[in-house]
């Protein structure tokens, strides 16, 4: 594979206005996601048969990484591949749901579309520090909301990650400061249900 590099954004820096401002938008893309990719290739460098392997698969098998490089793998590269979800998973457009087959494994696990909203903005704004909120779909295939610290990803505990909501601070505080409940809040005006209904039906199957 060689060097992983920094997708593009799917849409300008301001498209996601006024939900999340396009100033953020820039540095969290611009800076903080290049820069775990610019540190994952630094810890990657002496490890060429690492190099070959894509940011999931070394996620999904951390035990196979070197100790000396197992630490950065985890950090960087899960913020690599949480962020490349995190942008996916969003969009202009306004608020939605989801549709078809998500939408019955959503009703199925949590009773209605609201009652999934209440739980994972829960474990949004009550993550304690930095971290993220998730829809998975676990190893038995039933959606489940989880919340994970720092740069960790589901990928790692055997769960396909779906749907990403990033609340480090600075996913938020130039626009929100301390209220990152309001910022959980608007972001559902931003979510992309057509990405999140492919990644479950492309693990459902």
């Amino acid at each position: 594979m060689g060097k992983h590099e920094l997708p593009p954004l799917p849409y300008a820096y301001d498209a996601l206005e006024p939900h999340i401002d396009e100033q953020t938008m820039r540095i969290h893309h611009d800076k903080h996601h290049q820069g775990y990719v610019n540190n994952l290739n630094v810890a990657l460098e002496s490890h060429p048969d690492l190099q070959a392997k894509s940011v999931e698969d070394l996620l999904k098998d951390l035990a196979s990484v070197p100790d000396a490089v197992r630490t950065a793998v985890r950090n960087h590269g899960g913020g690599h591949l949480n962020h490349m979800i995190f942008w996916k998973n969003m969009g202009p457009g306004g608020p939605g749901e989801p549709k078809g087959k998500l939408s019955e494994a959503v009703d199925t696990a949590f009773g209605s579309f609201n009652n999934f909203k209440e739980e994972f903005s829960k474990a949004a704004k009550g993550h304690f520090g930095s971290g993220w909120a998730w829809l998975c779909l676990d190893s038995v295939g039933k959606l489940v909301v989880r919340s994970t610290a720092n740069q960790d990803t589901p990928l790692s505990e055997g769960m396909v990650p779906l749907l990403a909501l990033d609340v480090w601070e600075h996913a938020y505080y130039l626009k929100y400061q301390n209220r990152r409940a309001d910022f959980v809040d608007a972001w559902w005006n931003v979510v992309n249900w057509d990405d999140v209904a492919s990644r479950f039906e492309a693990a459902a199957k």
